[in-house]
């Protein structure tokens, strides 16, 4: 399979193939360092910084000595290939994702986690390591989001009157979730949602919609944000 950022559809066969086999277990894509990721433009709308030119003309060198990235002769088009390719197809074709990033893990553990959900009910999983590897792996829509949730904060609602900086400040477990949705024209609307677990309390904050700057306590309980958060991530 080959992918290109000017035909990032699926074929039909293929697309269902692969629906077929994730309903058996999950299919694990592989790890890719921050450089080959950028040099194949995957995720580069949510990288927070771009990596250094000469890493990723080397990254380039890599993934092409591995076949994992060709041209055709005379084109000056890239073609994905293998595990890599399917992955960065299904990144393309995604409209919507799930960007959680939270605190307290250890430094061998993912701290971002990108959820990237599609209409046939499987979503396109990528963690994200301190050293900035990515893995990638496609999995159920239902075992994705409970990955994900097992990762973020949890306890019981929290209180209406919480101070959103002293508390995200105090607590020991934090999480910045930001459902991420993009129209035809490529226009961006986010909602962001900040967890904070603290003494068997799980704190939840919103934007201020007078003040987008300020976060507000929401005060939702475990269902109601994760509800939230599933429904403004459909696909």
């Amino acid at each position: 399979m080959t992918s290109t950022a000017e035909q990032s559809s699926v074929p039909q066969e293929t697309l269902e193939a692969i629906v077929e086999l994730v309903g058996t277990g999950p299919v694990l894509l592989g790890g890719y360092t921050l450089a080959e990721i950028d040099a194949v433009g995957a995720i580069r709308h949510l990288q927070e910084a771009n990596p250094d030119g000469a890493l990723v003309t080397e990254a380039a060198r890599s993934l092409a000595a591995r076949n994992l990235i060709s041209t055709d002769r005379g084109s000056d088009a890239v073609q994905i290939r293998g595990d890599l390719g399917i992955a960065i197809s299904f990144q393309y074709r995604s409209r919507v994702t799930i960007d959680a990033r939270v605190t307290g893990t250890e430094p061998d553990e993912p701290w971002r986690f990108i959820l990237m959900p599609q209409p046939e009910g499987i979503t396109l999983e990528v963690l994200i390591d301190a050293l900035g590897i990515h893995l990638y792996s496609l999995r159920t829509a239902e075992e994705a989001l409970e990955r994900l949730w097992e990762r973020l904060p949890s306890g019981d609602r929290g209180p209406q009157d919480a101070d959103a900086k002293a508390t995200l400040e105090a607590s020991p477990r934090t999480a910045l979730i930001s459902v991420n949705r993009w129209d035809e024209q490529g226009d961006l609307d986010t909602v962001d949602l900040a967890l904070a677990e603290q003494d068997g309390t799980c704190h939840s904050f919103v934007r201020d919609e007078q003040d987008p700057s300020r976060l507000v306590p929401a005060a939702m309980d475990e269902d109601e944000w994760r509800d939230l958060v599933t429904e403004r991530a459909r696909p």
